[in-house]
């Protein structure tokens, strides 16, 4: 180059620079999530009653409130790291990890069109999902500021996320009643007001079985919502599966759900699954984004010089493949349904308003019991219960205003734990009508 050395140079010719724009000072703060801080109110009750059982219905975390991932699996995994060494992978993981999540997990055959090369492993759920808005985004329209349409009460980090990479996020339009479900006409009505806004949407999120309500969506649905999205010119749709294990009926079969859909669709779906809630393997940190090769490509790039997904994850992953998941995960699958049969039964006879769809949680209606005390929504409920019930459970209202009324209950727990907490919940709730 003949630039002298004394001159400052762009790491990028000027016209790909990125404009200048002072959105941040804009932003609103991104808060830290209060997800992982619900339970330690339980801690105050236990000062106040030593030696008491306490309740924790707050948990999205199987390896916490259920045995979490088998040891035989951890082994495995250990002898696998041993074998493979400790030097870099690549930033989509394996060849040997894409080859087991498309032919021992999945299971896709040729006619999909889909192999290794449409899967990345990535650093859990949220690492998944920051690099799939990335990709939305500079895939879709190729702008900031555009929106990441979402459910009505989506789980708390479907709201930041998406914002911290430059996407704003779309509570769609949904009646509380129905679980706040997506329509093909809210969609329609979304992607109508994004225009009046002079935005477009990137990409629509549809999670099945959902969190924080536990809505579960036929198959045939979200297809429907899907080819709804895709023809009103919705960027990307991107399928989270984090809970489709967790069910007492068949998971997903993405090699059928894809036949709905023609190569150029293909273009635009993305799918999320890992082992964060069907395995208990919350800290082990492994998921998996499946797409069209060029997505993958894409985030593959950026992830090179980001997050790269540590192997020993990849290896649990694999471990629990090649045992075959039904299996491997068992002992989170079989308990947690037992657990829901447990609450639907006391769920029917207490005469809540709920959601009790398949996944880890129900979604409960005790705005009365809100109004009673006074408060505005559910968020001092949470501490109520837990400093003086012993039971934790998450507030409506952590996941979005339409919430407010409104409780999560987990029952990724024992069935007998379950109907405790649940006996805590409305012994707490029945003290605020008193």
């Amino acid at each position: 180059m003949s630039i002298p050395h004394t001159t400052p140079v762009l790491a990028v010719d000027e016209k790909n620079l990125i404009p200048v724009s002072e959105h941040f000072k804009q932003m609103a703060d991104i808060p830290p999530s209060r997800m992982f801080l619900i339970n330690k109110s339980l801690k105050v009750y236990l000062e106040k009653n030593p030696g008491a059982k306490v309740f924790d219905a707050s948990q999205g975390d199987g390896g916490a409130s259920l045995p979490g991932v088998p040891r035989d699996l951890l082994e495995r995994a250990s002898q696998l790291q041993i074998e493979h060494g400790t030097s870099y992978d690549m930033p989509f993981g394996t060849d040997a990890y894409r080859k087991a999540v498309v032919e021992q997990y999945w299971k896709l055959d040729a006619s999909s069109g889909w192999g290794p090369a449409n899967v990345l492993g990535t650093a859990g759920g949220r690492d998944a999902l920051v690099k799939a808005y990335g990709a939305m985004l500079g895939l879709g329209y190729g702008r900031q500021g555009d929106l990441v349409m979402v459910s009505r009460v989506p789980w708390i980090s479907y709201n930041w996320g998406p914002y911290g990479v430059g996407a704003n996020v779309l509570w769609a339009p949904g009646d509380p009643a129905q679980g706040w479900a997506y329509s093909e006409e809210a969609i329609g009505e979304s992607v109508r007001f994004a225009e009046s806004k002079g935005r477009k949407i990137a990409g629509l999120v549809i999670t099945n079985p959902d969190n924080p309500t536990g809505l579960t969506i036929a198959i045939e649905k979200q297809v429907s919502l899907a080819r709804a999205a895709l023809e009103a010119g919705v960027a990307f749709v991107l399928f989270d599966w984090m809970y489709h294990y967790v069910t007492d009926e068949a998971p997903m079969d993405l090699n059928s759900f894809l036949k709905n859909f023609s190569a150029e669709e293909r273009k635009r779906l993305m799918f999320l699954d890992g082992i964060t809630k069907s395995l208990g393997g919350s800290n082990i940190r492994n998921c998996h984004l499946v797409a069209d090769e060029a997505v993958i490509k894409f985030v593959a790039a950026r992830a090179s010089h980001t997050v790269i997904p540590p192997f020993y994850a990849l290896a649990v992953a694999m471990a629990a493949y090649e045992k075959g998941f039904s299996e491997a995960a068992k002992t989170i699958i079989e308990p947690t349904n037992a657990s829901r049969a447990a609450l639907k039964k006391l769920l029917a006879e207490s005469g809540f308003q709920h959601i009790i769809g398949k996944g880890y949680y129900a979604f409960i209606n005790v705005g009365e019991f809100i109004r009673a005390r006074g408060w505005a929504d559910s968020e001092p409920l949470g501490q109520y219960l837990a400093e003086n019930h012993g039971v934790a459970i998450v507030p409506g209202a952590f996941f979005s205003p339409f919430g407010a009324d409104w409780v999560r209950f987990s029952y990724a727990t024992p069935a007998e734990r379950t109907e405790g907490a649940f006996k805590r919940l409305m012994d707490g709730l029945g003290a605020l009508n008193g």
